[in-house]
């Protein structure tokens, strides 16, 4: 009859010293597994930890105001003719992947230009992909210190007109758990179901 605890002992008297440390070692780092994320694992990162401004509504919101739930951080304009559409679609593909926890996703849009991107745009913009996402605007003043803090780039590229520039920016998203803190950097043009798998392990 097959005896676990027999041939356990067979093969323990087998193996060398450090054979047996090796085997040892690997048991433990089995045990401690971290999950295996899509996007990039920044947890525990001393950046993208403080964000307040107005909303759409007019409201200032901070990440604190979403807690319980999982907020991602994009940096985007509304003009912007490919990167934020698709990041935006996206996400609200995300939510619908994610079933009766899509209600537990937060999407949250900062725009990199604000002196074109009214309030009133904003809400039209973010509530068409869906009517819960958040669109927050910064003043050209309080931009710089929101990049930085968040390691994103962004540059204005004239256009022909003083109105018709565009906005070079960074393209991917951040994503916090739902205690707030940030735990991965999604890079772009990961796609929905990468996003979704990522954002159920962080639900666990």
């Amino acid at each position: 009859m097959f005896n676990p605890t027999r041939l356990s002992v067979i093969c323990l008297r087998g193996l060398g010293t450090l054979a047996l440390t090796t085997l040892l070692v690997g048991i433990s780092a089995c045990s401690d597994s971290k999950p295996s994320f899509r996007g990039v694992d920044i947890t525990g990162a001393d950046y993208a930890k403080a964000l307040s401004l107005p909303d759409q509504n007019g409201q200032v919101r901070s990440l604190k105001d979403f807690s319980g739930k999982l907020v991602v951080v994009f940096f985007g304009y509304t003009q912007c003719p490919d990167v934020c559409p698709t990041t935006m679609q996206e996400l609200s593909e995300v939510k619908r992947l994610l079933g009766p926890d899509g209600s537990k996703l937060q999407a949250v849009f900062v725009t990199v230009d604000p002196e074109r991107d009214t309030t009133p745009l904003l809400k039209a913009y973010v509530e068409n992909f869906d009517p819960g996402f958040v669109a927050l605007r910064p003043t050209p003043a309080q931009l710089p210190a929101i990049a930085k803090e968040f390691k994103i780039y962004y540059k204005r590229v004239e256009g022909q007109t003083p109105t018709s520039y565009t906005m070079d920016h960074s393209a991917g998203s951040y994503t916090f758990d739902t205690q707030g803190r940030v735990r991965l950097f999604n890079r772009y043009g990961m796609g929905a179901q990468a996003l979704a798998d990522d954002f159920k392990l962080l639900l666990k």
